[in-house]
């Protein structure tokens, strides 16, 4: 049996918890992992029994394994999510949990919003009031967004979320008063760690290759090396695990041995199965065989 996906996983346990549990949980999700989840529960017409065993065993595994080696409760919630979940899923859950609230309600809203309307809701604003609004979205949700803008406003947007390294407090409150006016509610909006290189990376990884391409040469004529981080963060390792299996193929017939076994190192065991089930039964074993001679 094939590892189930992160998603596939969070389904199959939802399901089995039952309406009641399963409620619970979704409480703490937000709209596009409920949209996800729900689109992974709806499409299980029949579960293989082995399955269903998999992901509960997994769970109670490390339930039961975290429980007796009295962990610190934050390590041991991010623990059995992240393999309830799958690491998406369980980072946006463990915000919420672990950060003692979700965001403020006028930007939560949004969140639940169609990417049109979001775009005809805050297009008139400052770019850097659009950039902390969108920092503040899934990043899928943020590049629909921003294909509803003009190349002008979109480059201007994604320029300041890349260089974006945290918003004041104050700001923020201001910023959800805005939205509350609009969209109803109140709530307080708690300083994070928001934008940077890498959430322009991720948005722009959503984008289909013309807006990329002019997103890109905008960026590079602006300051070059900011360019070449979010360049180099548009692609990690960890990201062959979305790649299908032919693709894992054609990667390995251009990467060498040596540089392979270095990746492969600090590698997670499924990330190396995936790497593994794609090489030749001979090549798989040599493979491990120097990865445990190497440490």
């Amino acid at each position: 049996m094939s590892e189930p996906s992160g998603v596939t996983k969070g389904a199959i346990l939802m399901l089995a918890l039952g309406e009641s549990g399963a409620s619970e949980v979704m409480k703490f999700l937000g709209p596009r992992e409920v949209q996800k989840l729900g689109e992974a529960m709806t499409s299980m017409k029949s579960i293989p029994q082995e399955d269903v065993e998999h992901v509960l065993e997994n769970f109670n595994t490390v339930v039961d394994l975290n429980s007796s080696l009295g962990l610190d409760s934050n390590d041991y919630i991010r623990t059995v999510l992240r393999n309830a979940l799958g690491d998406d899923k369980a980072s946006s859950l463990l915000n919420r949990i672990l950060g003692g609230g979700g965001d403020a309600s006028g930007i939560e809203s949004l969140k639940w919003m169609d990417a049109e309307s979001v775009a005809d809701l805050v297009h008139n604003e400052h770019p850097q009031t659009i950039a902390t609004i969108l920092v503040h979205l899934e990043r899928d949700q943020a590049c629909e967004v921003l294909g509803f803008f003009t190349d002008r406003l979109r480059n201007d947007v994604l320029l300041r979320i890349a260089t974006l390294s945290g918003v004041q407090p104050t700001a923020l409150r201001e910023l959800n008063d805005v939205l509350t006016k609009l969209l109803s509610g109140s709530d307080v909006l708690k300083k994070q760690p928001m934008g940077g290189t890498r959430a322009a990376a991720d948005i722009l990884n959503f984008m289909n290759g013309e807006n990329e391409s002019a997103a890109m040469e905008y960026l590079k004529s602006y300051d070059p090396e900011m360019a070449q981080k979010i360049m180099d963060e548009m692609f990690v390792f960890e990201n062959i695990m979305d790649i299908e299996d032919r693709g894992i193929q054609l990667l390995l017939r251009e990467v060498q041995s040596d540089s392979l076994i270095i990746a492969l190192k600090g590698a997670s065991e499924d990330m190396r199965e995936k790497i593994f089930k794609n090489m030749s039964q001979r090549a798989a074993d040599m493979m491990r065989e120097d990865l445990d001679s190497k440490g």
